[in-house]
């Protein structure tokens, strides 16, 4: 089993950076895809940018293409969400997920979020 602990939000102006990180304990996460979603007030969840087990990024959402950047570092067991030139619009609650897929079945573990607000 994996678990999952986001950190790095907080208030950060519009045209600022922010990095967020997802910390994993147990075993397997190199094995592991990796997601970060976010969830504004009001809207849906969405992916924001995934990577797979082996560091290859998979997904960017085109709204944040060439201001964000996915990253992992398996020895830490961590992934890592590089924003920069942040906009109102990216305020939302930050999410990562783990996913692996096998041929019985799936595990999918969630974080419980941190909350990035822009300012204007």
């Amino acid at each position: 089993q994996v678990q999952l602990v986001e950190s790095g939000g907080g208030l950060v102006q519009a045209g600022g950076s922010l990095t967020l990180s997802c910390g994993a304990s147990g075993a397997g996460f190199e094995a592991y895809d990796m997601t970060w979603y976010r969830q504004a007030p009001g809207k849906e969840r969405e992916v924001v940018a995934s990577i797979n087990s082996g560091g290859r990024v998979t997904y960017v959402a085109d709204s944040v293409k060439g201001r964000f950047t996915i990253s992992r570092d398996n020895a830490r067991k961590t992934a890592f969400l590089q924003m920069k030139k942040v906009k109102p619009d990216d305020t939302a609650v930050y999410v990562c997920n783990a996913l692996w897929v096998g041929m019985y079945g799936k595990y999918d573990y969630w974080g419980q979020g941190t909350q990035v607000t822009v300012s204007s």
